[in-house]
Formats: structure tokens, sequence, C-alpha cells
């Protein structure tokens, strides 16, 4: 890391880029204190809370959306495309960076077409199953490409896996389930399936999940569920003493804890979330999201292959789903085990640092 100075992030708009990229910072950072990383976003991007929050420097660039289909809007995009540029190659020039790391989204974009201008080398890290426009265009100017899942369609595309937080990828379900049982107010010793649908929780997971919960308490099965701090209507009636707790939160903090509790997840299947369940070795249900382009069907997909998860379509998803699929498996510790082993088995908890590698040899070459 010696002859590495400056490193520069581009991974604003969404979570699903913002994590990864706070987590290749951080394995950064672990190799070389004195490194300077700045990160790119937008002024209305999570990036303005979640960066600074984890001490990293952000640094402002005007965003360039990309409309999924032809629109009047798309004759606008040369202009924001050619202001946005020249705003990014000034940082570059500035932070004097020895390579950009981008992440596609917003911000991504920008920063590959000013970093070829300005002769930086260029890394892109692509989260989905199904590549965007940006790190398409991305993976023709850069000198090193890695992907999260194997078979990703991506120009010369390497598998790394999806870089995370150190408190998931170095988590050790079984030596903190029972305190983190404690700590939600669950028993330590009865079946857990966690339910959660992103940070502003799923409609048809929270109706499937409290529909069932009767039939998950007859079998002993206990529940911590997400249901999202907008869906205070989603209730869950008060359960007589003895009975297994149906423990119902607006958000999850400590999502390490929630890992670490359950024994099953029921879940959207967003990249980071399918990242971390398999690098932690929690079996899961994926619903894919009903709407977009099918990435988080494909996200799912790799970790399904290997045994460790199942699938159900949104539509399909119910009560009775439930408790005819998971109720099953939630009280057979034998096939849970089976699931939580081969879920493990297609995780990649090192991907930061193999991401890191990559970094560092490129700004090194």
């Amino acid at each position: 890391m010696s002859a590495v100075r400056s490193v520069v992030l581009a991974g604003g708009g969404t979570g699903g880029h913002i994590e990864p990229m706070l987590a290749l910072a951080d394995a950064l950072r672990r190799r070389d204190p004195a490194l300077r990383l700045t990160c790119l976003g937008t002024a209305r991007g999570m990036e303005t809370r979640l960066v600074p929050a984890r001490g990293y420097d952000l640094r402002l660039i005007p965003p360039v959306p990309l409309p999924r289909k032809p629109t009047p809007d798309l004759l606008r995009v040369p202009g924001r495309v050619r202001r946005s540029v020249a705003e990014t190659r000034a940082l570059l020039d500035e932070l004097q960076a020895d390579v950009v790391v981008g992440f596609g989204g917003y911000v991504a974009l920008p920063a590959y077409l000013a970093a070829r201008r300005t002769g930086t080398p260029i890394v892109v890290h692509e989260q989905n199953a199904l590549p965007g426009l940006a790190n398409r265009i991305g993976a023709r100017l850069a000198a090193r490409v890695a992907v999260t899942a194997p078979g990703t369609p991506l120009h010369r595309g390497e598998h790394v896996g999806m870089p995370l937080r150190r408190v998931i990828s170095s988590l050790d379900r079984a030596a903190r389930r029972a305190e983190a049982r404690v700590g939600f107010g669950l028993d330590p010793d009865r079946p857990t399936l966690l339910v959660f649908g992103g940070s502003q929780g799923a409609a048809s997971l929270n109706r499937a999940a409290v529909g069932a919960a009767g039939a998950l308490a007859a079998a002993g099965v206990q529940v911590l569920h997400a249901r999202g701090p907008k869906n205070t209507d989603v209730v869950v009636p008060e359960r007589p003493a003895g009975e297994p707790p149906y423990v119902l939160v607006d958000y999850l903090e400590r999502m390490d804890l929630a890992y670490a509790a359950a024994d099953l997840a029921l879940c959207r299947s967003g990249a980071v979330t399918v990242a971390e369940l398999s690098a932690v070795g929690l079996p899961a249900a994926f619903v894919p999201l009903p709407i977009g382009n099918g990435e988080q069907r494909r996200n799912a997909l790799p970790v399904i292959e290997a045994g460790g998860g199942l699938l159900v379509e949104d539509a399909d998803l119910d009560p009775g789903w439930i408790t005819a699929t998971l109720l099953p498996l939630l009280t057979d510790p034998a096939a849970l085990a089976g699931l939580a082993r081969h879920a493990a088995a297609a995780g990649v908890p090192d991907a930061d640092e193999r991401l890191a590698d990559i970094v560092c040899e490129v700004a090194s070459a």
C-alpha cells in the first residue's frame, strides 16, 4: 500500500451501492490508516448520512439519472453528463487519485468517464446478478471488474463476492445465539423465524407472517419480525404467558444479532441481503421484489441452487405457504442444519479483502 496514496470510491444513491463501498473503505483503512479515502455521492442520496457516520470524506457531484426507457428526459442526459464529468474530473485532479472504484448507480458513470479522461485506472464492482447501465459502460473502461454472483454477464467479470461489514462477515451465529435471543426478548431454546423486508418493510411479507402467527405458535416457533417504520398498522395479538413470543419491531438496528437469533429468514432478495445471509450461513426463504427487471430473483438463485434457501414468488406468499413449507423446516433441526451448511458454502465472507487486493494491485501497477 505504500505506493498508493489516494483512492476515490463512487457508490452513492442506495444502500446496495453504499454498503459495499464502505466495507471496501474499511478494508483499505485497515491496511493503511494514512490512505486518503474519498467517497463520491450526490446531495439527495443516503450517502449524505451513511458516509460521514462511518468517518469518511464525502464529496458531492451532480447526479446523472439514466432513464430505463426512452423518454423526453433522455435528451437532457448528455448535458448532465458533461457537467458532472467536468466537476468529477476536477475532483480527481484535486485528490490526486491513484484509482477510482465504482459500484454503479448515478455517481459511478461520471466517475468512470472522468477517470478515463484523467488516465486514472478504474475498478468496477457489480453487486447484482443483472448489471446496470453504468457498470456495463464502466466495465469496458476498467482495468479490473469484480462481480458478486458467479455468471454475472459483465465484460471480464471476476467472481469476488459482496464486500460486507466486518460485524456481519465475522459473525459466529452459534456463539451469539443465546445472547441475541435474550436481547430481543425471545426464548433461548425455541426455533426462530426472522422476517424482514428491507429498511421500509414489505407489505406482502408482513401480511403473510402475521397471518401465520397462530400456526407458528402452535408448532412452538417464535418470530422476530421487522415490519418497517411506517407499517404501524401491522400488529399481532398479545400472547398468553408461556406461548412462543412474536416480537414485532419497526426496524432492526443490529442485523448481526438478528441473524444470530434466527434459524431461518423470510425476506426479500436484494444483493446485500443475499450476500449477508450466505456469509453468516443463515438459510432463507427469498421473496423477490415483484417489480423491476427481475434482478432480485437472479440474486437469490446461486444460494438456492447451492441448497441454502428457498424461493417463493410474491404472489404465492401467504399464511398457508408459510404453514405448509416453512413450518416443517423450522421444526426439523437436521434440515435446518443442512440448509445452513449449504448457505454458508455459497457465501464469500472475505470479499472485502479480495476486492481490496484488486484495488491495491491496480493502483500500484
